[in-house]
């Protein structure tokens, strides 16, 4: 019986990981005067399915009015993957975007290292992605503010499925502990 409550009290405890700061619909609606009212200096943020499509490495005319928006502010953009170098540095290049590959998520060292190499601390920093698993958690374990956003198109790279799975689960545990948390079209919402 003790066991089963301390099993109890463990999942309560865990599910907290998986808690985005926020939940924005897109990328595209973090407005940089939002950003600065938070006291965030930085966006860190995933690549696939976050910044970009896989079938748009561009990106879209609104990708680059927000990056715009955003350079405008003094607000530096990063890419934090954890795919390899190479992969990154071919994909951020029309973009022209400094970037982490190999980022470990969703442990905190990529998001750490990005950090100390800009200079900013945890509360000046913000980690946008599109997955719990991997982008939420690393953040959390980093000690940064993060946002969750829809993703960007409906299919997904074969190694991310599986988290789109379990994810399922665990939106549903996060909503029965945290039921104030929900799609936001801003952070001010």
């Amino acid at each position: 019986m003790i066991l089963y409550h301390y099993y109890i009290l463990w999942r309560k405890r865990m599910i907290s990981v998986f808690k985005p700061t926020w939940m924005v619909s897109s990328v595209y609606s973090i407005a940089p005067e939002q950003l600065k009212k938070q006291g965030i200096k930085a966006v860190f943020t995933d690549l696939d399915n976050t910044l970009i499509a896989w079938n748009n490495p561009d990106g879209t005319p609104e990708l680059w009015e927000w990056m715009n928006a955003l350079k405008q502010a003094g607000i530096p953009l990063i890419v934090i993957s954890n795919n390899s170098y190479k992969r990154v540095k071919h994909a951020v290049a029309p973009l022209d975007l400094p970037f982490t590959s190999r980022a470990l998520k969703p442990l905190g060292f990529g998001i750490k290292r990005a950090m100390h190499r800009i200079n900013l601390t945890e509360d000046e920093i913000v980690m946008v992605g599109d997955q719990l698993i991997t982008d939420v958690v690393a953040a959390n374990r980093a000690h940064v503010r993060s946002i969750l956003v829809k993703p960007l198109i409906e299919s997904d790279a074969w190694n991310t499925r599986p988290n789109r799975f379990f994810e399922i689960f665990i939106k549903k545990q996060l909503a029965h502990k945290y039921p104030t948390l929900r799609w936001q079209e801003g952070l001010n919402d």
